[in-house]
């Protein structure tokens, strides 16, 4: 019989998965409660639910018998995918309790601190009054942050006190529980991390690292620009993350799956694990990963979902020259009038582009992820000649907006 696997969400991200599926034969039904969503238009079935109400979520499962469920790149239905995988007895990268620790930023970083992981000081938070009175706990300056949300969408970095309601009620109006963190902002080495990866069985086979740049001028300047592959953070790093990510898994008792994993180096010398997240990646991560390594994640993480064997053997990873993820974005709000390419630039070095809007579409200012025009992939022969193109990077590739 055809399996069929449950893809909470109806975003883009979803439509590398729901085309690993279709490859295999597999029935792909997607589910939220926005029935224009884009993916929706490639699953075989749709249903109108919201993938918050988790036991909504496993009433529609049991009813349709599914095999299989994933959040894929989807940050808010991660605990309602863990939740009915567990009841149902579906194969999942975590348990449901794992996955709930895991989404809550606040909880997370108590987790890392009670097993001895480097971690900033943070604490959580329900109302702003409990914050004000607690503001001096923090070295500022601070990061306010929703716990439940991705795409540095709701974060705010707080220099001075008196900014702090505005930046907490931001953090709430992005929150889909209304709880809110603030911890220590620690300073970068270098630059952020933001990759995928991919555990079998508890033990980390794919450990990945990039180099995640920032647009000071963007609307949201915390929210990524460019994501550079392989990073440039010192391999003693590199290996002292890959360890304490491996020590996570195991103290959560993961399994298989994969994982958007964001860390950092920091002035203080030491690098932080910031998120671990049973998912993909946002910003088409894994699709940028398997042009540069050769090796599939998406496919390996839809087979494992609905209890089939992963194809080949996952390795850690070894990129043939240096990717580029070059998220477009717009610094202001207008009307989406195309993309303009150097045309050198553009046979050189451009191997895949993803726009979203259309020409003439309104596009909102950078203030997170999902304020994203689309994603352009690059490739270079070296960091060298990829640095050296980026400085005049906006020369190569023109977004025009009126």
């Amino acid at each position: 019989m055809q399996k069929k696997l449950m893809l909470l969400g109806g975003i883009r991200y979803l439509l590398p998965a729901i085309e690993a599926a279709h490859k295999h034969g597999i029935h792909v039904i997607t589910v939220d409660y926005l029935p224009d969503n884009i993916a929706h238009k490639y699953s075989d079935e749709y249903h109108n639910v919201s993938i918050l109400d988790k036991e909504t979520v496993l009433k529609l499962a049991q009813e349709l018998k599914i095999d299989g469920i994933l959040s894929y790149a989807v940050d808010p239905g991660v605990v309602s995918a863990a939740y009915v995988a567990e009841q149902i007895g579906l194969p999942f990268t975590c348990s449901y309790e794992a996955a709930c620790t895991l989404q809550d930023k606040s909880r997370f970083r108590r987790f890392l601190a009670d097993n001895g992981f480097n971690v900033p000081n943070a604490r959580g938070y329900e109302n702003a009054e409990d914050a004000l009175r607690d503001f001096d706990f923090f070295n500022r300056p601070v990061i306010v942050k929703p716990v439940d949300s991705a795409g540095s969408k709701g974060v705010t970095r707080v220099d001075n006190p008196k900014d702090l309601p505005q930046a907490i009620a931001h953090a709430l109006n992005e929150s889909h529980n209304g709880h809110f963190i603030i911890e220590d902002f620690l300073e970068l080495d270098g630059y952020q991390s933001s990759a995928d990866c991919f555990s079998v069985g508890g033990k980390l086979v794919y450990a990945d690292y990039s180099d995640q740049l920032f647009d000071k001028d963007a609307a949201n300047p915390y929210t990524p620009a460019l994501e550079i592959w392989p990073s440039t953070m010192q391999q003693k790093h590199q290996d002292y993350l890959t360890s304490e990510l491996q020590r996570l898994l195991t103290l959560l008792h993961c399994g298989t799956g994969l994982y958007n994993v964001e860390s950092r180096l920091c002035k203080n010398g030491k690098p932080y694990i910031m998120e671990v997240s049973p998912r993909a990646g946002g910003n088409r991560i894994a699709e940028l990963q398997r042009i540069g390594t050769g090796i599939d994640l998406i496919e390996a993480e839809v087979l494992k979902a609905v209890g089939e064997p992963i194809p080949g053997i996952i390795n850690m990873p070894q990129y043939d020259g240096c990717y580029v993820n070059d998220i477009i974005h717009s610094l202001q709000a207008g009307t989406y009038q195309g993309i303009s390419y150097d045309e050198t630039f553009q046979n050189n070095h451009v191997i895949s582009e993803a726009i979203y809007p259309a020409f003439g579409a309104p596009v909102e200012a950078f203030h997170g992820a999902n304020n994203a025009i689309g994603s352009v992939f690059l490739r270079f022969v070296n960091r060298q000649e990829c640095d050296s193109m980026l400085v005049n990077l906006s020369q190569y590739i023109k977004v025009n907006v009126e």
